[in-house]
């Protein structure tokens, strides 16, 4: 008898654990990181040796459409989750093809955050990422870090707009064969 009982509480448990999630994953919706923008770096022909090329490229003087720009937002369901941590936004790059000698690097420039609804004294800030910084093909590394404080309410949404980023290439060299290297960066958000 003990053991029918052990077997109907394990049967019970996993019910109740596979309807909670059943429950979450409904209420949780998706975050969308809206990237508008591209960037094709304008690179010299190699004509001559002993030209000094400088090697370093960025797409700090684009403006639009040929500037990267992120926006989206984050639903009440997400921000209750994510308390007092905050969010990140982190990115990596995917080669089409891309020379292992090429560095990626990119900066958050500006940007701005508001939260609506119903909140007691809550703020919202987008920090960090303002140098350049390293992008991966193998990790996602942090961008910036949104984060916020007060007393949640009902209906909070924190929706984020503006943020430039501006992107760098590193490591041009005549040593590299010449040809057409591409890569494209993903965004994504997470808790932080």
């Amino acid at each position: 008898m003990n053991m029918n009982n052990n077997s109907l509480k394990k049967i019970i448990l996993k019910r109740y654990l596979y309807i909670s999630l059943l429950i979450i994953s409904c209420y949780v919706k998706g975050q969308v990181v809206n990237v508008t923008g591209n960037w094709t770096a304008n690179i010299p022909a190699i004509t001559e040796a002993g030209n000094n090329y400088s090697g370093i490229y960025d797409n700090s003087a684009n403006t639009a459409p040929n500037q990267i720009v992120l926006s989206g937002s984050i639903p009440d369901s997400v921000i209750k989750l994510l308390s007092s941590s905050g969010a990140k936004i982190t990115m990596r790059y995917v080669s089409n093809p891309w020379h292992s000698s090429l560095g990626l690097s990119a900066k958050r420039v500006g940007g701005t955050a508001s939260i609506s609804g119903l909140c007691l004294g809550c703020t919202v800030s987008i920090n960090g990422g303002t140098t350049y910084i390293p992008i991966s093909s193998a990790t996602d590394v942090t961008l910036s870090t949104i984060t916020f404080s007060g007393l949640l309410g009902i209906g909070n949404h924190i929706t984020y707009s503006g943020i430039v980023v501006n992107t760098q290439i590193s490591g041009v060299s005549v040593t590299i064969p010449a040809s057409t290297y591409s890569a494209r960066v993903v965004f994504t958000i997470v808790a932080n």
